[in-house]
């Protein structure tokens, strides 16, 4: 008996995130995902046009959750942005700490992506508002090397709770950011 196409779908999405997991996105074939789902490359292919396409797809509810994170801190100034913005980005990190750490070390590739190039953007911007929207270096900084620390936390920290994990985030947020002007 044939199986399911939502069940296929399905499956070689969650055997390629397994798979981008242990041997990285550059390390993993199409061949592979195939073979871990017990069907041929042409079955992959059939439901999705190519490496790629998987990726977006594994990825997309994390970059629409980012994609509100920017709209509700667009036009929000000093004060105001830093805190929506650190609350909203540990809130997305860590209920998206699967997708994160399965990519640790591929965000370059990543953000070469067709799919993935608003991502810097976004970046840019929440470092902006991490910042206070502050221009002083000391603030540029710590607003980047929190948001960096956010992300790399939430990969190596599986085994924690989310509001765990959450709280230890936001209190280290609030320890190591600089205030707006």
């Amino acid at each position: 008996m044939a199986r399911a196409v939502p069940e296929t779908h399905a499956e070689i999405l969650a055997a390629a995130g397994r798979r981008f997991a242990v041997t990285g996105y550059k390390g993993t074939s199409l061949q592979d995902i195939a073979r871990e789902v017990g069907v041929s490359k042409a079955t992959v292919l059939y439901h999705f046009a190519n490496k790629e396409a998987l990726l977006t797809e594994l990825m997309a509810p994390g970059l629409a959750a980012l994609v509100e994170l920017d709209e509700r801190i667009a036009g929000l100034g000093g004060g105001q942005a830093q805190r929506i913005a650190a609350e909203g980005f540990v809130d997305l990190a860590v209920r998206f700490r699967r997708q994160i750490a399965l990519l640790r070390g591929e965000f370059p590739t990543l953000l070469r992506q067709p799919a993935f190039a608003h991502v810097q953007q976004i970046s840019e911007r929440l470092i902006a508002a991490f910042a206070g929207r502050s221009t002083h270096l000391a603030a540029r900084v710590a607003a980047l090397v929190v948001l960096a620390g956010i992300a790399e936390t939430c990969g190596e920290f599986g085994d924690l709770g989310d509001d765990e994990l959450r709280d230890a985030l936001l209190g280290l947020v609030r320890r190591a950011l600089v205030p707006p002007d």
